[in-house]
This record gives C-alpha cells, sequence and structure tokens, in this order.
C-alpha cells in the first residue's frame, strides 16, 4: 500500500520544508517537493497547514496499573491503545514499579502484544523497583538474549525508602550483565532507575561511570524534577555526561511539595548549559503517584497521565519560549537515542511511518499515524 501525506510541513524534528512525505509497507519512503507527481493508485492524505512531527516515544509507562501504596483500592489501571494513540504516542516501553508481586513479568509480556496488535511498538523492562531481579526466564541474560520486547533494566529504585538497599557491587553486576546481553541480542541495552527522595541521590550512579568501564550510556535516572536537590544534582551529573529523565506527570500537590514541573525543568536545564540530546521525558503513565507525610503515611494517590507527555512539551514552547524542536527532541529522537531503536524518533528514509499532525498555531493534536495507518 502506497500511502502520500501532502504539502506538509515536516519536522524531523528538525524543521524541513513543506514536502509530501511517501509511505510503503510501514516505513517513510521518501520526502518529496510538495508538486510531485505520484502514482494513482496511491492513497492521498492532505496535509496542508498542519505540522509533521515524529510519534512519540515514552520510556516510562505502566501499561498492567501500578502503585497500591496505601492499600488495594489504590491499584491503577491497565491502559489502553487508544488512550496511548489520542496522546501521541506510538512508542511505548512498559515496567513493573513497587508492586512485583501481584503483578508480574508476564503479565507486562501479554499486555505489550496486545498494544502491539493495535498499532503501538510496545517493549518493556525487566526488574522492577526491587532485588533481587524479578525475571521472566530463569535469567537476566536470557530475558534479554530470547525475549525481543525487553530492552533492559527497570524500574531499578534508587534513593527510595520503597525500594531495596543497592549496592556498588549490585548495580556494577547488573550493568555488565545487561551491557553483556544485550550486545549478544542486537540491542543497546539499558539500566532505567527510579529516583526517590532519599540523600543518596545519584552517588552510587556516580560512583560506577566514575570507577568502572561501564558508561553513563547504559543508565538512564527517572524522576530527576522531583525536588529541588535531585534537580540540581541531576543538573550536575548531567553536565558530566550523563543522561536525565524528567517525569511529565504530576499534581498541585507534588509542585507545592517542590517537584520541578518538566517544561520549566527542560528550560532550567538548557540554561544551565546541559545538552538537549542528554534529556528526555517520560509520563511515568498508570502509575500511582503517592504522596507521603512526613512520618511516611501515604497522604493521598493520583494516577499518572500519558497525555502529560505531549502536554509537557506543548507547554515548553508556548509557556517557556523553547523551540519546537528543541522541546521534541526528548520525546522522540532523544529516547529513541538512549533506548536503541534505529528505525524511530525521526522522519527519515526508511525510518517507521509513526507521525503525530499538530495544529501549527495552538499545537494541539489533530491525527496521529503508527506503522503507515492513520489511527485518530
Amino acid at each position: 500500500m502506497l500511502r502520500i501525506i501532502k504539502n506538509v510541513q515536516v519536522f524531523t524534528p528538525e524543521p524541513h520544508s513543506l514536502c509530501d512525505v511517501v509511505i510503503t509497507d510501514k516505513r517513510v519512503h521518501s520526502l518529496k517537493p510538495i508538486n510531485s507527481t505520484h502514482p494513482p493508485y496511491a492513497d492521498i492524505y492532505d496535509g496542508k497547514g498542519a505540522y509533521l512531527v515524529p510519534g512519540f516515544i515514552d520510556v516510562l509507562t505502566h501499561i498492567v496499573g501500578g502503585g497500591g501504596e496505601g492499600g488495594f483500592g489504590n491499584r491503577t489501571l491497565e491502559i489502553t491503545a487508544q488512550e496511548m494513540l489520542r496522546a501521541g504516542v506510538t512508542t511505548a516501553v512498559g515496567a513493573l514499579g513497587t508492586d512485583a508481586v501481584t503483578r508480574s513479568l508476564a503479565n507486562l509480556l501479554g499486555k505489550s502484544r496486545e498494544l502491539q496488535a493495535k498499532g503501538i511498538s510496545c517493549y518493556f523492562y525487566s526488574g522492577s523497583y526491587h532485588l533481587p531481579l524479578r525475571t521472566l526466564t530463569p535469567s537476566l541474560e536470557e530475558d534479554l538474549i530470547y525475549i525481543p520486547e525487553i530492552l533492559g533494566v527497570g524500574e531499578l529504585a534508587l534513593s527510595d525508602h520503597r525500594g531495596s538497599v543497592v549496592h556498588f557491587d549490585d548495580l556494577l553486576h547488573i550493568g555488565r550483565t545487561v551491557r553483556t546481553s544485550a550486545n549478544l541480542a542486537g540491542k543497546k541495552g539499558i539500566v532505567f532507575c527510579h529516583l526517590g527522595d532519599g540523600k543518596e541521590e545519584l552517588s552510587l550512579l556516580t560512583q560506577i561511570i566514575e570507577q568502572t568501564e561501564i558508561t553513563a550510556e547504559y543508565f538512564l535516572p527517572t524522576h530527576i524534577n522531583r525536588n529541588p536537590n535531585l534537580f540540581q544534582t541531576g543538573l550536575n551529573f548531567a553536565l558530566d555526561g550523563g543522561y536525565i529523565d524528567f517525569t511529565t506527570s504530576t499534581n498541585a500537590g507534588l509542585i507545592e511539595d517542590g517537584e520541578v514541573p518538566s517544561p520549566q525543568a527542560l528550560q532550567r536545564a538548557l540554561n544551565a548549559g546541559v545538552h538537549i540530546n542528554h534529556i528526555t521525558f517520560s509520563s511515568d503513565a498508570n502509575a500511582s503517584l503517592p504522596r507521603f507525610s512526613a512520618s511516611g503515611e501515604v497522604i493521598g494517590v493520583d494516577s499518572g497521565r500519558i497525555s502529560s507527555l505531549f502536554e509537557a512539551v506543548r507547554n515548553a514552547v508556548l509557556s517557556c519560549d523553547i523551540p519546537l524542536e528543541i522541546a521534541l527532541r526528548c520525546i522522540t529522537s532523544n529516547p529513541a537515542a538512549r533506548l536503541g531503536l534505529p528505525h524511530k524518533g525521526h522522519i527519515e528514509y526508511g525510518f517507521d511511518a509513526d507521525f503525530v499532525l499538530l495544529d501549527p498555531n495552538s499545537l494541539e493534536i489533530q491525527q496521529v499515524w503508527s506503522q503507515g495507518i492513520a489511527r485518530i
């Protein structure tokens, strides 16, 4: 099937001239001048007056639900493909979080394949908050080598009272195993780390990177914007060559407690000299967002929203004056690079035909394509 989106302003995510985007076999075939002649059998879609940007990539989603802090009544729901597509998310990575007892990696595998069948490129992490690592097969090595959807380990909790006590040797062993096994499987490999409010912050990751052969390329710490101290530590980590992820789901209570909203976090990071390629956004979709009292009691729970991913990018552009092509990288080309997805995150020849059409003034989502098909 030959499909063509005509007369559209493309962001690859870099700004491109007006063009016709030609799609074959679920991939981008070419970007042609707007007055090009096309075969009569092609399906033509008019993109005039719209921006065409790459489909969004979310590096942390709780696709089978998450949380449960405060009791079973606080468990969050599974996500649906329609929710993801309405938010412009065409590629996602699922994870277990606090609860790796009543939820499992088998749940993640089944849900990932359900979402794949409905047009989402879906992957997931082995492990959870805790050590010893939960695995789908008898070992982490086999998970990475045998299961195509498993990209690495996550969401491993550091500096959080809900996680395990992770020592230097623990993290070094995980990093080495991920690097070696991913290499054997033809994957990049990643250790995706949840950061809590503890005093250790990024100290363990910094030690591993500075003292061993496991480089910053293999680690992505998230929730870096959760409090002012961690945020500043995260900026220093990124300035030293590390990579950082800002969480877009939030609420008034979390912001009151000191969380830095991700649009402002991006603006401050760029002003501090952090290279844009070292920053990603993730929604933490369908996670529980608990708030704790000073004594550690749960005093409130909300749910992460996948729609917050692009909302944060949109607000970064409209409210913080960050150019669209810069903000877009946080949810397109940058996560594709961190995850090692060579056909994602760009609109170029040979890349997957995952797109979002935006209103050029309001930046509201108008249409979503995945795998070469208009879905929304």
